[in-house]
C-alpha cells in the first residue's frame, strides 16, 4: 500500500482517546520510531500524520526519538509508538464510581477498524482472495486497503464539549477486545452494560469481515468495534441534551445489574 501518513493520526488517537475518558484533556505527545535504515520520506509521512493527530486532539508535539537498528529491524520495516500526557481537575475526574442502574450508553460511532483486529483482519483477507487494490467489497469507495486503513477518530474534542454540558459518569474506549472487555472495565462490581443490537447496524466493512471470515457474532464483539468508536454513560436526563450537542451520537442500550456485558 506504501501509505504511511495515516499510521501516525492512529499512534495519536490510541494515546489521547485513552486519556480523555478520564475527563484529562491531552497536553503534549512524544513520539518514537525506530527502523533497520531510516527512510526519510517515509518517516517524513509518519510524523505527518502524527503532527496531524496532535492537531486533531489540540495537544503539543514536544518531539521524540528515531532509532536505527539493522539488527533488528528487516529491510522496509519500522516500528512507531508514543504516549501523551493530560490533565484534569481532581473534581472532574470521571472514574465510573456514580454509575448506577437505568443509566444510558451513548455511543459515538467509529470510521473503521481503528486499527485494531488486524491479526483476523489479515486472515480475512487471505482467505477471502481479495487484494488491498481492489475496490471495497461491498461497494463502497476506493480499495480495500484504504478502507482497512481508514484513520481512527480522535474524540476528544467532542468528548470535551460534552463533559463541560452534561454529566458523564463514564466513558469507554473501543478497541481490542471490542465490546466484551472494553466495556465492563469502567462498570462499578455488580452492574453492566446491556447493548441493544437494534439501535444500529454495523457498518458494510464488518458485515463484509464477518461473511468472508464466516466469524462467530460473538466474535465480531469481542474482537472489532464494530462501528462504536467511544461509549459515553450518562444519566437518562441528560441524553437528549448529549445527542443535540453530538449529532453523531445514537442510545446504545443501558446499564442494568448483572457482572457482564448482555448483548442482545
Amino acid at each position: 500500500m506504501q501509505t504511511h501518513d495515516t499510521i501516525g493520526i492512529d499512534l495519536v488517537a490510541m494515546s489521547v482517546n485513552d486519556i480523555i475518558t478520564s475527563g484529562a484533556k491531552p497536553m503534549f505527545f512524544l513520539d518514537y520510531f525506530a527502523t533497520a535504515k531510516l527512510d526519510v520520506d517515509v518517516a517524513e509521512s509518519v510524523v505527518k500524520g502524527i503532527v496531524e493527530g496532535c492537531r486533531q486532539s489540540d495537544c503539543a508535539l514536544l518531539g521524540g526519538e528515531t532509532a536505527e537498528m539493522p539488527g533488528l529491524y528487516q529491510p522496509g520495516e519500522y516500528d512507531v509508538a508514543g504516549f501523551a500526557v493530560g490533565s484534569v481537575k481532581q473534581n472532574r475526574v470521571i472514574d465510573g464510581k456514580q454509575i448506577k442502574e437505568g443509566d444510558v450508553l451513548v455511543a459515538l460511532p467509529s470510521s473503521g477498524l481503528h486499527s485494531n483486529g488486524f491479526s483476523l483482519v489479515r486472515k480475512v483477507v487471505e482467505v477471502s482472495g481479495k487484494s488491498l487494490q481492489d475496490p471495497a467489497p461491498w461497494g463502497g469507495a476506493g480499495t480495500l486497503g484504504h478502507a482497512l486503513l481508514e484513520p481512527t477518530l480522535i474524540y476528544v474534542k467532542r468528548l470535551l464539549a460534552l463533559t463541560d454540558a452534561v454529566h458523564v459518569k463514564g466513558c469507554v474506549h473501543i478497541t481490542g477486545g471490542g465490546f466484551t472487555e472494553n466495556l465492563p472495565r469502567v462498570m462499578p462490581k455488580g452492574l453492566a452494560c446491556k447493548v441493544q443490537t437494534s439501535s444500529w447496524e454495523w457498518p458494510p466493512l464488518f458485515q463484509w469481515l464477518q461473511q468472508a471470515g464466516n466469524i462467530a457474532t460473538p466474535e465480531m464483539y469481542r474482537t472489532f468495534n464494530m462501528g462504536v468508536g467511544m461509549v459515553v454513560i450518562l444519566p437518562e436526563s441528560d441524553v437528549e441534551k448529549a445527542l443535540a450537542i453530538d449529532g453523531a451520537g445514537f442510545v446504545l442500550g443501558t446499564v442494568v445489574t448483572g457482572d457482564e456485558v448482555q448483548i442482545v
